[in-house]
C-alpha cells in the first residue's frame, strides 16, 4: 500500500465549506523514460481519484502521465451532514486504494 496523507478538519458547522487535501506517495512513471538498460521503463501511472461523501461523489480527477510523482489535490465540498468520506486511486497494474476519513457536522 501506498502511503497516503488526507488532511481535512474533523468537524465543521452545516453549510460550512470545508477544504480537502490529498497526497498519496506514488512514483508515477510515464512509460516513456528509458532505465539504466536503455529499455523503456513501463507506464505506472494513477490515472483516477474519486472522493465520496455518504457514498456520493463529489469530486472526481482523471490524471494522466504528465502529473508528478506523489500527486496533491486540493478542493472544497459543503459540510451538509455527518458521514464519511472516502478516497480512492486507482491506476495501472491494478493498483486501487482507498483511504476513509469521519466528518461531524454539527
Amino acid at each position: 500500500m501506498a502511503r497516503a496523507l488526507i488532511n481535512l478538519p474533523r468537524t465543521a458547522r452545516r453549510g460550512e465549506v470545508i477544504e480537502i487535501r490529498t497526497l498519496i506517495q506514488h512514483v508515477m512513471e510515464t512509460g516513456y523514460r528509458p532505465g539504466a538498460d536503455g529499455v523503456v521503463v513501463p507506464r505506472d501511472i494513477i490515472t483516477r481519484f474519486t472522493c465520496l461523501y455518504n457514498n456520493e461523489e463529489i469530486f472526481a480527477a482523471e490524471l494522466a502521465p504528465a502529473i508528478a510523482a506523489n500527486p496533491f489535490l486540493s478542493f472544497s465540498t459543503v459540510a451538509t451532514e455527518s458521514g464519511i468520506l472516502a478516497f480512492t486511486w486507482t491506476g495501472d497494474n491494478g493498483f486501487e486504494q482507498t483511504e476513509t476519513r469521519s466528518l461531524t457536522v454539527t
